[in-house]
């Protein structure tokens, strides 16, 4: 049986807000593409995985993706329901079709025919012998890759967590506070996702509790955009400076609550690490006014129970568990002979903003911690390179 390959010029792999940026700004150059993608939806970790408050934490300015403006009736901090409605129009006007359930299981590039060659699981849905029986190939002379920060989803071990008694999530199965009223939640986990959940909760009456391991920046949304305008003229550390000092001066110190400020910058730890500064959305005074308690590190679960041990040796009940722990990615499972674009953990290697062209043909977008604005710029600049390039 002769195998059949899909040729393109262009593979995307991933259909979030990364890939149909990468997608729309090929198709305004009439670029052929294709774009896989492993759920069957665009977009999913909007579409199944977030919590029914989420807003977008920058102003609407910051999180628009390229060539589509935001309409001018959407509120400056875009909720969930309208974002999705975005998406789904996007990916309309441009006609984005993605492939769904079409999990990746390699890519690697032939120096002789100078093409990627990329294999394809089939998940889900019905195969026949004509497609491989669940397996399909494609060939392309671009390869981008789209599966954003936030592909895989991350819970650390924890002793004792398989035998704790209580309901055990994580962040992306969490969609509101309803059902936890009266029960004692701990929410594992300080970033943006757990500080906003642990509000979610206190708001529909859960007894509320939350690990802040590490130390963390929090600054307020206005504050936060300013920041980010101010980029344009001001050097990052001068940024960061005037961040920290608003920071000091709206919510004091907060290591009496158990939170401690980093050393170094919010938007340069950002950069660096990919340690994103926590956007207060109405934590801080919750846990200021005792509604939601601060704890460290948690270190183990007593076996066959509900009682959880700190690594201040306090022990607590607890009725349920949130890991707001975040992600991992998988590029490196199937991503083969790339030695310059991307590190062990699936981000970008160089510093924007050459971050986001390798060799080969290789290139990635939305992997560089600078969320959907520094997506957009990335499509925009592939699009252009891959353009100018052909038409040589």
């Amino acid at each position: 049986m002769t195998t059949l390959v899909t040729q393109t010029t262009v593979i995307i792999v991933g259909a979030g807000p990364s890939g149909l940026s990468a997608a729309a700004s090929l198709h305004r150059l009439s670029i052929p593409y294709i774009i896989l993608e492993r759920e069957n939806c665009i977009a999913s970790i909007f579409n199944n995985k977030s919590y029914n408050r989420l807003h977008l934490h920058l102003t609407k300015q910051f999180c628009q993706l390229p060539h589509f403006p935001f309409p001018a009736n959407f509120p400056t901090y875009v909720p969930l329901k309208h974002f999705l409605n975005y998406l789904n129009n996007y990916a309309s006007n441009f006609n984005i079709n993605p492939i769904f359930n079409s999990f990746v299981k390699f890519a690697k590039y032939d120096e002789d025919r100078r093409k990627w060659e990329v294999g394809v699981e089939v998940v889900g849905g019905r195969s026949t012998a004509e497609d491989g029986g669940g397996r399909r190939w494609y060939e392309g002379e671009f390869l981008v890759v789209a599966t954003g920060e936030t592909s895989d989803v991350f819970v650390p071990e924890v002793e004792g967590l398989s035998e704790f008694k209580g309901v055990v999530i994580h962040s992306t199965e969490y969609k509101s506070g309803e059902g936890f009223e009266g029960k004692k939640v701990l929410v594992v986990g300080g970033g943006n996702s757990g500080m906003e959940i642990a509000v979610d909760l206190c708001d529909h009456g859960a007894d509320t509790s939350i690990v802040v391991r590490s130390s963390t920046h929090i600054i307020s949304r206005w504050s936060a955009n300013l920041g980010l305008m101010s980029l344009a003229f001001m050097p990052l550390h001068l940024v960061d400076s005037f961040l920290v000092l608003v920071s000091k001066m709206t919510y004091g110190d907060l290591t009496k609550y158990g939170i401690q400020r980093p050393k170094e910058g919010p938007f340069f730890l950002k950069g660096r690490d990919g340690k994103y500064p926590v956007i207060d959305v109405g934590t801080v005074k919750k846990i200021k006014s005792g509604e939601i308690q601060v704890l460290p590190t948690l270190k183990n679960i007593k076996s066959g129970g509900n009682e959880v041990v700190f690594d201040n040796g306090k022990c607590y009940q607890f009725d349920a568990i949130v890991f707001a722990t975040g992600f991992k990615r998988s590029t490196h499972l199937w991503l083969q002979g790339d030695d310059f674009l991307l590190n062990k953990d699936g981000l970008t290697k160089a510093m924007y903003p050459n971050h986001w062209k390798g060799e080969n043909g290789l290139y990635c977008i939305g992997l560089s911690r600078r969320g959907l604005y520094g997506a957009a710029m990335d499509a925009q600049n592939i699009a252009n390179h891959i353009f100018n390039l052909l038409s040589k």
